[in-house]
């Protein structure tokens, strides 16, 4: 009996643990990417739901493809064209996810008077002029900032990608735990993450960003956080301005604003430092 009550705790510790978290990690990796998961990993909403504490560590994974992308076709190309092709991977890589996003808040946000008209434009699936316009400025901003960044130092590209795919997830992924989650509907791309949030997601999803800022010079480090926490305050008091709360798309938007502005700061610390 005492044999049998071991094993079964034993096997309870190892599905509340270890093998618990790589299950998260694997539906985290399956939800905001295009990258293939064993088809055997067990799939529920509670699994979604605390999926989201992953949601750096896909960052991470996101930056580092991107990475060696462009370390690839340095060898062979120009920064321009190098860095031209990262980017269109990590479109492919996260199937242009949180580009949706970012056009929908802007389609929505441009064209919308009152919540209801706004979130109808949102989930919309055709593109409007100020989603449109919206991307082109965040895909030319990303690439002109990133080859500006190579012109400095050929390898900053790669901490910027690591980095600032990190750090803006973690940001955007925040964001559900200050906020009310706004849609009704069931066919949102993020309503099974404004659920049952717990203190140990947040605190892997914030550890994560904060591991990743360290590989930073401390004042870089400083400043990268720094912007980074004022853009996620600045997209949620925008959204819950303007809706109430948040959607699925508001948190594309985030991911791509703090993305950039990271780029950006990035690019202003090394003109000024020349590293």
């Amino acid at each position: 009996m005492s044999t049998e009550h071991q094993t079964q705790s034993k096997s309870s510790l190892t599905e509340s643990g270890y093998r618990y978290q790589w299950q998260l990690f694997l539906v985290a990796l399956a939800f905001f990417t295009r990258i293939p998961i064993p088809t055997s990993t067990p799939f529920s909403t509670k699994r979604l739901n605390h999926a989201n504490r992953y949601f750096g560590v896909i960052g991470i994974i996101v930056g580092v493809i991107c990475s060696l992308i462009y370390l690839l076709f340095i060898l062979l190309f120009p920064a321009t064209i190098a860095i031209g092709i990262a980017i269109i991977s990590g479109l492919l890589i996260t199937g242009a996810f949180h580009e949706d996003g970012l056009a929908d808040v802007f389609d929505g946000f441009g064209g919308g008077w009152t919540v209801e008209s706004k979130l109808n434009i949102m989930k919309d699936s055709r593109l409007g002029t100020y989603g449109a316009s919206a991307l082109v400025m965040a895909l030319g901003l990303k690439w002109i900032t990133l080859v500006s960044l190579a012109d400095i130092n050929l390898y900053l590209p790669i901490y910027a990608f690591i980095v600032m795919h990190c750090i803006s997830r973690v940001a955007a992924a925040s964001l559900i735990f200050s906020y009310p989650y706004v849609r009704a509907d069931q066919d949102s791309k993020v309503k099974p993450l404004a659920n049952q949030q717990s203190l140990l997601d947040i605190g892997i999803l914030l550890t994560t960003g904060i591991l990743v800022l360290s590989i930073l010079p401390l004042s870089l480090a400083l400043s990268c956080l720094i912007t980074t926490i004022l853009i996620r305050q600045s997209c949620g008091y925008w959204f819950n301005h303007q809706l109430g709360g948040y959607t699925g798309d508001c948190l594309g938007a985030t991911q791509q604003l703090a993305e950039i502005t990271g780029y950006l700061t990035l690019l202003t610390f090394a003109n000024h430092y020349h590293f």
